[in-house]
């Protein structure tokens, strides 16, 4: 009995080593240092400035100066086709400055659909987390943009308010996105929600597993 006990340890002791050596933590790219520039898209009407709540919060997480950029939008009507023109030259003056392959996308109000076409124009191989709130993304596409790019796929997180009265919420969710539903701030409201920065920043980290 004593023997079989002995082995029984034995065994038990190999297998919690080995799980050990196989079985590596989820490690976000706020953890390992290795994020992307992020780039803001205001909304129609909007100004680059409105992020300013939300720039702060992520400073206050560990990004810097020189990893947040903040579009001004030229054509301020929210138009896909120029906006997502003027968007294209922007991330790859982006991508030269910082020395980065990718960048990560948040956008406001129309900004989603804005970034959207962005994408579906581009192929999407330099985006890597896109995050969207308050955005009538369906009036592009209902399915998130896989982009071009086989090896590497594009995470969606698309936060919209049961509060928003400027943007129904039915045209929010993208099929393939992380769709969050959430209740309280209104349209603009969104821009300084402690709710919705928590949500930005776990996009931003690659937490835009797709729900449905």
């Amino acid at each position: 009995m004593k023997n079989y006990r002995l082995m029984l340890s034995l065994i038990m002791s190999a297998a919690i080593f080995f799980s050990a050596l196989t079985i590596q933590p989820s490690v976000s790219k706020a953890e390992t240092g290795d994020r992307n520039p992020v780039i803001f898209i205001h909304g129609a009407g909007g100004i680059g400035a409105s992020f300013y709540s939300i720039e702060n919060y992520l400073k206050a997480q560990g990004w810097s100066d020189n990893e947040l950029f903040a579009i001004e939008m030229r054509d301020k009507s929210g138009n896909n086709k120029n906006n997502a023109k003027q968007l294209a030259a922007y991330v790859d003056e982006v991508l030269e400055k910082t020395g980065k392959s990718k960048v990560d996308i948040v956008g406001h109000s129309m900004g989603g659909p804005n970034a959207l076409t962005y994408i579906l124009n581009s192929g999407g191989s330099k985006v890597d987390d896109v995050v969207t709130f308050g955005s009538p993304n369906k009036m592009v596409t209902s399915k998130a943009p896989a982009g071009d790019d086989p090896n590497h796929k594009i995470l969606y997180t698309s936060i919209y308010s049961t509060n928003d009265i400027v943007v129904n919420k039915w045209l929010s969710p993208l099929q393939g996105a992380k769709n969050v539903q959430i209740s309280g701030p209104g349209h603009l409201g969104m821009l300084a929600n402690t709710q919705v920065n928590e949500l930005i920043k776990e996009g931003l980290n690659g937490g835009g597993k797709n729900t449905n």
